[in-house]
């Protein structure tokens, strides 16, 4: 019998990355510039989170 390993989630990242962006670009003046990198950050590493478990 084989066992299912249950998927990481990586809502979490991608909320914490919007968040940290958006602090940051408010830091340098540009919270929406920030928001979006944080984003895009976000959706990256849920990317790969999820080709790597796909892998497995």
């Amino acid at each position: 019998m084989t066992t299912k390993k249950n998927p990481t989630g990586a809502g979490a990242i991608i909320a914490l990355m919007i968040l940290g962006g958006t602090i940051v670009g408010g830091l340098l003046g540009q919270p929406s510039i920030g928001l979006l990198t944080g984003a895009g950050l976000g959706i990256v590493i849920a990317l790969l989170l999820w080709l790597r478990e796909r892998g497995k």
